[in-house]
């Protein structure tokens, strides 16, 4: 495809990486300093305002598949879609906003306002940290197939049954099956005799109300007194992260540095305690007791504020924190300190940009443990290479297993002995080089050197390809 990305800074810069291995990619940027970071990427790099139409009709957006514009300014981001549209009606447009005023849910589609997507970083990352919070042993939890199949990563503990186990005696509900193993830096694909060990983050996915099972079973679950959370950074996950939030019973305190952001906060959520105040201010955080928490999720815009205050509360003993960081790469370096969650927004943006130029019916992408894995949902397509065949005799890629098939209203962990049939919703366990989609591979898709990816096993066969 051909891809006009409007807004070069750490979304964009993101953005572009990973489109720019398939795909020929133009990115406008206004700040020289981005510019020359984008400089390493195989992606042609304007120096210009991409909210300007000249600006765009010089970047060919006549001619492209798709403008994504993911600059930090809302309106700006808009324009360029709306300008795109004026300039090229069949082109495709994605929009990056935040601001509560234009958006209520992470992904929403305005084509008749000139944008087929409109994304919002800040609330699918409040949406994880809040499905973080609702088990406080978890790492992340997701739900796919509109809630009929649930994926949670929990550290395995000594207390837990399946610790010291192998695999096979562990007792697994029905309909539930472990996916991944993150033994510190290694990622295991678990067999019979594999034994879970203590410290394992262990990757579950089956019917919902299975994994609602074995979190009771196990333990994960909050016991019966109201959990008390304390929120630093009421900017706009803040915010979001209070909507979430509110719609269980929690015992919620709230901390910013901005006087009038604060105020708004209080009108907004009466039932919430709102504090003016430094999260990192260590005095502070004892004279109010705002430490005696369940619960401490720094979601400031501020990656050094945001890590401090986690820190902070690790030290004087918080059972669990949740970090916001704005750069992909620390997330892992927040959790080998302490942090013990850390999630970064702008996964959220390049998964949904992902999704339209690989243009294969992809429903959801999970990342795991940034991204050294994923969990992605597709829809069965009629003439795809395996429709009604047995999985056993299908040479699927090594780095990628089907997880559940939900055929209807019915949720199944298969066996070698299960086929997928038109229409079925398929959750798939996969490496990151396991989904992205090879256009190059020849119509024997089975005797290529470099095997196609999952997507294409599923779809490409209704769209004229192997």
């Amino acid at each position: 495809m051909r891809v006009v990305i409007v807004g070069g800074g750490e979304a964009g810069y993101h953005v572009a990486k990973s489109l720019s291995k398939k795909n020929d990619v133009v990115v406008i940027e206004k700040r020289l300093d981005a510019c020359e970071r984008l400089g390493v990427l195989d992606v042609q790099v304007m120096h210009r305002n991409g909210a300007d139409i000249r600006v765009l009709q010089d970047a060919g957006v006549g001619k492209v598949d798709l403008v994504v514009a993911v600059t930090g300014v809302d309106e700006i981001n808009i324009l360029a879609c709306m300008a795109a549209k004026l300039i090229s009606k069949g082109v495709k447009t994605i929009a990056r906003v935040s601001n509560p005023d234009y958006i209520n849910k992470p992904v929403d589609h305005r084509e008749a306002l000139g944008m087929d997507a409109l994304i919002c970083p800040e609330l699918s990352l409040a949406r994880e940290i809040t499905q973080v919070i609702s088990i406080p042993s978890a790492l992340d939890v997701g739900d796919f197939a509109d809630g009929k199949v649930k994926m949670m990563e929990f550290v395995v503990k000594e207390d837990h049954e399946i610790a010291g186990k192998k695999l096979r005696d562990a007792d697994l509900p029905d309909n539930c099956i472990m996916t991944g193993i993150f033994r510190g830096r290694k990622l295991l694909i678990p067999h019979g005799d594999d034994v879970v060990q203590l410290g394992d983050r262990v990757v579950l996915v089956g019917r919902s109300e299975m994994i609602d099972v074995l979190q009771a079973s196990l333990g994960l679950g909050w016991q019966d007194k109201k959990q008390k959370i304390l929120i630093v950074g009421g900017g706009d996950v803040g915010f979001y992260l209070l909507e979430e939030l509110g719609k269980a019973s929690y015992d919620i305190t709230i901390m910013d540095l901005n006087k009038d952001r604060c105020g708004e906060l209080a009108e907004c959520f009466p039932d919430v305690l709102v504090i003016n105040g430094d999260g990192t201010d260590l005095q502070l955080l004892e004279e109010e007791d705002l430490l005696e928490k369940d619960v401490v999720v720094s979601v400031t815009d501020r990656d050094e504020t945001n890590l401090l205050s986690s820190l902070l509360a690790k030290e004087l003993g918080v059972a669990k924190v949740i970090s916001r960081t704005e750069h992909t790469e620390y997330a892992p370096l927040f959790e080998i300190v302490g942090v013990d969650v850390a999630i970064n927004p702008i996964l959220a943006t390049v998964n949904e940009v992902m999704k339209f130029t690989m243009q294969v019916g992809i429903s959801s992408i999970i990342n795991l443990e940034g991204e050294k894995a994923n969990l992605i949902e597709i829809t069965a397509k009629r003439g795809s290479k395996v429709i009604d065949k047995p999985l056993e005799d299908i040479r699927f890629p090594k780095d990628a297993i089907v997880c559940v098939i939900v055929k209807g209203g019915e949720v199944i962990v298969p066996s070698g002995k299960d086929a997928i049939g038109v229409g079925d919703k398929v959750v798939i366990f996969s490496l990151p080089g396991g989904f992205r989609c090879n256009r190059r591979t020849s119509d024997d898709a089975w005797g290529t050197d470099a095997a196609p990816d999952w997507s294409c096993y599923f779809t490409m066969g209704s769209m004229g390809r192997s």
